[in-house]
């Protein structure tokens, strides 16, 4: 009988489904703001703050409703927490990626990816060491062994975390979620041969604000060049099976998104103050 799933958003994914994201630092009060929210998944953004691996650790504490946990009947999180690591590709910097895991994350997310030896990094960070006769060798893993805070988080034995802490889809029972930002021209290009040679990427993230930056159109997400670019990774993508997220997706422009192809849609939280607002029109200082 195979486990259910603990992993939201390898679940939706799996399921032809679209997920609902959105980034936040790693702190205790976002965290339990988003507890209790109707995304599937939070992204601690930690490649643009600050590397806190302490706030980290209570952030994913305080992320857990056990409310929602206990009337879910499951293990698995209400709100599956990722992490958006500091390190670009190029830097090859597993360890980021190996603390994030060992603290219970259930993906991580990694910048500027635009060769397929930072892709196979990328997956090989997030997986444990497999002999070369054992099933599914490729890529080989490099994750050291120390996942005792991660078994705690998710809930389960350590012999049994062994077995399903693997990358998605490479592993069809995995649970770990390997993203790739694609973030330029040289990514772009590269990015079929990332796909074709590289099993384990179960997601692919459009990093529009650098590409618009390298195009010469800062911020000009709309702009034809920047378009361009992104439909290129769409169809890419598409053509593989692979899911694309747009990482600012807002209420003027979600139907686009959709129409567009993108399937793991990241929007930010807006705070608002309905009592404020009625008041100060009442007391004529709106």
């Amino acid at each position: 009988m195979t486990s259910p799933r603990l992993n939201k958003v390898i679940g939706a994914l799996d399921a032809g489904q679209h997920v609902f994201a959105t980034f936040s630092a790693a702190d205790p009060a976002s965290a339990t703001e988003l507890s209790n929210s109707d995304y599937d998944a939070v992204v601690f953004e930690m490649e643009h703050k600050p590397w806190d691996i302490n706030a980290l650790k209570d952030s994913f504490q305080y992320l857990l409703s056990r409310r929602r946990v206990y009337e879910a009947d499951s293990l698995a999180p209400a709100v599956t927490p990722l992490v958006r690591i500091p390190a670009n590709g190029a830097e090859k910097a597993q360890w980021h990626a190996k603390q994030a895991l060992d603290l219970g994350a259930f993906g991580i997310v990694w910048p500027h990816i635009s060769t397929v030896e930072e892709a196979r990094n990328a997956v090989a960070a997030c997986r444990y060491p497999r002999l070369p006769d054992a099933p599914r060798h490729e890529p080989a893993g490099l994750r050291g062994d120390g996942p005792h805070a991660a078994t705690r988080y998710w809930g389960i034995p350590n012999i049994e975390y062994y077995a399903r802490a693997d990358v998605w889809p490479l592993a069809p029972d995995g649970e770990i979620l390997v993203g790739l930002m694609i973030e330029d021209q040289l990514g772009i290009k590269n990015l079929p041969d990332i796909l074709d040679q590289v099993p384990g990427i179960g997601l692919v993230l459009i990093g529009e604000g650098d590409m618009s930056q390298e195009l010469g159109f800062p911020r000009q997400y709309e702009h034809p060049r920047v378009l361009e670019c992104k439909r290129q990774i769409l169809d890419i993508c598409g053509e593989r099976g692979v899911a694309v997220g747009h990482p600012h997706v807002t209420a003027d422009n979600v139907k686009q998104v959709l129409d567009d192809g993108y399937r793991f849609l990241m929007s930010a939280p807006v705070r608002t103050y309905p009592g404020l607002h009625k008041a100060r029109e009442l007391t004529g200082r709106g």
